[in-house]
């Protein structure tokens, strides 16, 4: 399914060419595994990390203030679930793209995540081949789920 592309907002003009980047929140309870994340988000030039949040409280707050393009999310959040939380961001920050990246690969947790208006959707285990991928699907505008298959 399709849907409309993230608009890139301009971040810089250098020698006279607008650099455009997709603001992103990085929401995960887990420090070593959020460093994960924001390393393999800085191999792209154009994804700029505006933010970390470790709860879901946070997330939802950061992106009510914020607004970025861009939310990966964790679904095993303290305070407040990643399911929960992402249900009040499409509410309150309705343009944010979310993919869940998350431990949870049963298919009813992934359906669920979806049917809320999640992008994407990674497992963790995947997440070294998958998480680059995912963002590059849905900046076009097209929903992403980790392959499930098992070895």
């Amino acid at each position: 399914m399709e849907r409309p592309r993230t608009k890139y907002r301009v971040s810089a003009v250098r020698a006279g060419v607008a650099v455009s980047s997709v603001l992103v929140l990085v929401v995960e309870d887990s420090e070593s595994f959020r460093r994960f994340v924001c390393t393999e988000l800085w191999k792209r030039p154009d994804l700029q990390i505006v933010a970390e949040a470790s709860d879901g409280l946070e997330a939802v707050q950061k992106a009510v203030e914020l607004k970025p393009d861009l939310i990966l999310m964790d679904i095993s959040l303290p305070k407040l679930n990643g399911i929960e939380a992402a249900r009040r961001i499409r509410k309150l920050a309705p343009e944010s793209k979310i993919i869940f990246v998350s431990l949870e690969s049963s298919a009813d947790v992934v359906e669920e995540a979806l049917s809320l208006g999640a992008w994407g959707y990674v497992v963790k285990a995947r997440a070294a081949g998958e998480l680059l991928t995912a963002v590059e699907a849905v900046l076009l505008g097209k929903t992403f789920v980790s392959s499930t298959e098992t070895n």
